[in-house]
């Protein structure tokens, strides 16, 4: 059993282009967790501690044969993500690459350090869990998906979100959502309030649906937007069920900064709050 760290650098390996944004989304945000997870960036300054656990797509062979090189110099524990673990007897974590069950099974292994822990979802998504000698477990938390109480206890972060929504069941999922990544979380059900939070309080993202009681969601953006200091620091995300192209057009001219349609999905909303947290604001200028 590894003693107890609370950060590994997870060394990426192989997965198509749409995988390694959505990876980089996990990570970015995973970053904030207890125990956190980085993406390992060779030649960045934290290259020097190197990696503490490798992610390998199994279903690329050029991906396995490459893992298996640096497995045999640097044995650490991994997570193959594929159909099979192509008898290896590493743990296999079944796609979709769900960000909620990876995070969870990521826990396991570099809990568990010896790389022997199996690791399956079945279709429904579900994650199954058996050690030698002990009895087949499940992450029971929904329909198989890993929520804030089955997950360990987060680090508070700096940045806080305003989630601005009248329906109690919209607001609950974003806490669910938000609070496992250190995120403060303040709610607002009316238009007003919102203004009035975000001119007291520095936002990083602003979760804002259209129809509101009294003031609607565009006025209110251009309220935000007003604000010189927010058009920079304070993202505004639109959420409605709204989906034409008049409605997505009047959210840009009313200043949002993306466009969200309900029912929300958990890795689109994930890729949303990586975007615009500062770290990767600051990135994107660089460029």
């Amino acid at each position: 059993m590894l003693e107890s760290s609370e950060h590994h650098y997870v060394d990426v390996i192989g997965f198509n282009e749409v995988e390694r944004a959505m990876l980089n989304s996990v990570f970015t945000l995973a970053a904030r967790r207890s125990p956190g997870f980085s993406q390992h960036q060779p030649g960045a300054s934290m290259a020097a501690t190197g990696p503490t656990v490798y992610l390998v797509d199994a279903d690329q062979p050029a991906a396995l044969a490459e893992f298996q090189v640096l497995h045999r110099r640097t044995p650490l524990p991994a997570l193959l993500v594929g159909s099979s673990a192509h008898g290896t007897g590493l743990p296999v974590f079944a796609r979709p690459l769900q960000w909620a069950r990876l995070l969870q099974a990521l826990d396991e292994v570099v809990e568990d350090g010896t790389g022997v822990t199996r690791l399956a979802a079945s279709n429904v998504g579900t994650l199954r869990a058996t050690r030698p000698g002990s009895s087949p477990t499940v992450a029971r938390s929904g329909a198989g998906r890993a929520g804030p109480e089955s997950l360990p206890a987060r680090r508070p972060g700096k940045e806080s979100v305003l989630v601005v929504d009248d329906n109690a069941t919209v607001r609950s999922f974003m806490q669910a959502k938000l609070a496992p990544f250190g995120f403060g979380v303040d709610f607002a059900e009316t238009g007003e309030a919102a203004i009035g939070l975000s001119g007291q309080n520095d936002y990083t993202c602003v979760f804002l649906d259209v129809v509101l009681p009294g003031v609607d969601g565009y006025q209110v953006c251009k309220m935000i937007k007003s604000n010189k200091q927010a058009i920079t620091k304070t993202a505004v995300v639109m959420l409605t069920s709204r989906s034409s192209t008049f409605d997505k057009l009047r959210g840009s001219l009313a200043g949002c900064d993306e466009y969200l349609t309900k029912p929300l999905e958990e890795d689109r909303l994930l890729e949303v709050i990586a975007k615009f947290l500062p770290s990767s604001r600051r990135k994107e200028a660089r460029k």
